[in-house]
């Protein structure tokens, strides 16, 4: 943690994000559950930018599957042309993934707000 303007800054937690998606994998694809750790993923992962970056850019083809399901709401959140770049670049990295419709969607909320 530092100090910026008087206030605290959490740096991304990658191990807690790689556990909440640990967590996510466990469960059935369409339990309830799941929008917890969306909710919690997403929170996360919007906070900054940059570190979100880094994190995608570092992230394994697993971990980008799972995180897939929410990238239109970090998207929603960031409003950042850089975060859709990056996502393209994972989708480059990891074409099984298919990734292309969760990104347009993405994009799409990127530009409604």
């Amino acid at each position: 943690m530092y100090r910026k303007k008087g206030r605290k800054r959490l740096m991304l937690d990658s191990n807690l994000i790689k556990q909440l998606i640990k967590e996510r994998s466990e469960l059935h694809l369409n339990d309830p559950k799941g929008y917890d750790f969306w909710e919690r993923l997403t929170e996360l992962l919007s906070a900054n930018t940059l570190e979100t970056i880094e994190f995608f850019e570092a992230c394994t083809e697993q971990e980008a599957y799972w995180l897939s399901e929410i990238f239109e709401d970090i998207s929603a959140r960031v409003n950042s042309r850089d975060f859709i770049e990056c996502i393209k670049r994972v989708d480059r990295k990891y074409p099984e993934l298919q990734l292309s419709k969760d990104i347009r969607v993405a994009e799409d909320f990127m530009d409604r707000t």
